[in-house]
């Protein structure tokens, strides 16, 4: 697929109204980087949508694929894509040239929307704002690779990688998982190593007198504390398994361990740092497309619109906000969420005085006219993401007034039907479908299961069994990468199962 030819100098018109929209965006407190706009026609804007919004990604299929199921679906009048805008400093935004100038405005202050989020979220914080010069040497590399090694040789590992770039970690860059933990008797306690077992098996003494030594640290209870760690360590060493904890990172496992090329480690760590570069993107969804709309509504409502524009404007809204019972609008649920925090923080709707009142007409006229809500929205952007915002925020009255309900598929009937309208019903669904992306969470358990280098995973059942194709299918490319057996420990029709591959045949067998 072409790459995309972009820093073209924008038609006057539509300049002046990113002049406009941006003064309106920084009077709001809007604060994101510079902002550059490309004017693309349809092919190109597929091209990069394509591409994930960059103008050039590492060669491989899927793309192509992508680029097709895209101008096809324009083509035929089933979707249009208006705007893209990527995470980057400056921030690249793409407006397709056939829309009008209503909705060239719209979109730009759509954009400023997102590029504050990008800049401001908490959970965008350790993405790579040079993205665009990255994925280019992704790219590069990549080519290089094809050129000597061949490109099928170098396309089917990209498919083997690609079908787990989601089995990453997705707090690791806010957490430290490998920091010691700190006993809090630690500083009372001293470690004799003077020992010939040597420190590491050296028992635990509180400091004492020398003529108190033996009744504060018996001699029979530091014996006895040797010899467990002792067999402790024998154990260990008879099993010699690895991780000492299920590592959730199962990308960055197989770069520490897996016995790769030089040039498939690299190609694997590029898929591994695109996964990690997108993941805000997905975990930040509802919120990001919520605080885009909710500004491009402010600006164009109260400064955007001549009178001739009013109609098309709200046709074109409404239509973004569009629900339907079969699914969820992250559009619709993150503006009128963000609409309802700024509404209860600005009359006071909140804290221990409002939570204890079981009124609902006194709920409903509560209004200590405190002024919050602005700035109470601003504080939400910055340090949620798309599950602690559902878990903190949503209320039995929110749900009520947007018309939620649960549902569930009925197998009686191969319809899916509501299930409750039950506000905790509501939520768990929300929350479970959001959780990972909606994933399965897959730990790896074992990198020498058996004794024998095999690798053994953990699916952390939570009510949802994997899907046994695409399980079968994912073992038999971990296998590519890892050659050697790969299981995976799971639940199947309520029985604890094990599904395996060892290069030639799958197998399922009860634990």
């Amino acid at each position: 697929m072409p790459t995309v030819s972009t820093h073209r100098p924008l038609p006057a018109e539509i300049a002046a109204a990113q002049r406009e929209m941006e003064g309106h965006a920084r009077d709001y407190g809007l604060d994101f980087f510079e902002t550059i706009f490309e004017v693309l026609d349809y092919d190109e804007i597929s091209m990069v949508a394509a591409y994930g919004g960059f103008p050039v990604r590492y060669p491989h299929w899927r793309f192509g694929a992508q680029y097709e199921e895209l101008t096809k679906s324009y083509s035929y009048g089933l979707s249009k894509i208006y705007e893209m805008v990527i995470n980057t400093d400056p921030c690249y935004a793409y407006l397709l040239a056939c829309n009008p100038m209503l909705d060239q405005k719209l979109v730009i202050a759509h954009v400023y929307g997102h590029c504050d989020f990008f800049k401001n979220n908490a959970w965008f914080a350790h993405t790579n704002r040079r993205m665009l010069d990255q994925m280019a040497n992704h790219a590069a590399r990549v080519s290089r690779y094809i050129d000597r090694f061949g490109y099928e040789v170098v396309e089917q590992f990209i498919d083997a990688c690609l079908s787990i770039e989601d089995l990453i970690d997705l707090y690791m860059p806010h957490i430290r998982r490998k920091e010691p933990v700190q006993h809090p008797v630690a500083s009372a306690l001293a470690s004799d190593g003077d020992r010939e077992d040597g420190p590491h098996l050296s028992p635990k003494k509180f400091r004492s007198k020398d003529y108190m030594e033996t009744y504060i640290n018996p001699p029979d209870v530091l014996r006895a504390e040797i010899e467990a760690r002792e067999k402790e360590e024998s154990d260990k060493e008879k099993k010699r398994s690895f991780p000492d904890e299920p590592q959730r990172d199962v990308l960055l496992f197989l770069l520490d361990h897996a016995p790769l090329k030089e040039w498939q480690i690299d190609v694997l760590s590029i898929i591994r740092d695109e996964a990690y570069y997108f993941a805000p993107q997905g975990q930040t969804k509802i919120m990001n497309e919520g605080w885009a709309s909710y500004w491009h509504s402010k600006i164009m409502t109260r400064h955007g619109l001549t009178d001739s524009e009013l109609i098309d404007y709200a046709d074109h809204h409404s239509g973004t906000m569009a629900t339907s019972r079969n699914r969820l609008n992250p559009y619709k649920l993150g503006i009128e969420l963000l609409k309802d925090i700024e509404e209860r923080w600005n009359r006071g709707q909140f804290g221990r005085d409002f939570d204890d009142c079981t009124d609902a007409r006194e709920r409903a006229k509560w209004d200590k006219q405190l002024g919050l809500g602005r700035q109470k929205i601003f504080e939400v952007r910055r340090v949620h993401n798309d599950v602690t915002f559902i878990d903190t925020f949503l209320t039995p009255e929110f749900c009520i007034k947007q018309g939620f309900f649960a549902y569930k598929f009925n197998e009686s009937t191969n319809y899916y039907e509501i299930a409750t309208r039950e506000f905790e019903g509501i939520k768990a669904q929300l929350l479970n479908a959001l959780t990972n992306h909606g994933r399965p969470f897959i730990y790896v358990q074992d990198g020498n299961y058996r004794n024998r280098g095999e690798l053994f995973l953990l699916h952390q059942y939570e009510g949802i069994e994997l899907k046994q194709d695409y399980a079968q299918d994912t073992l038999a490319n971990l296998h590519k990468l890892w050659r050697r057996p790969v299981h995976i420990e799971t639940v199947i029709e309520e029985k604890p199962s094990i599904l395996s591959f060892d290069g030639s045949n799958h197998e399922v067998r009860e634990k």
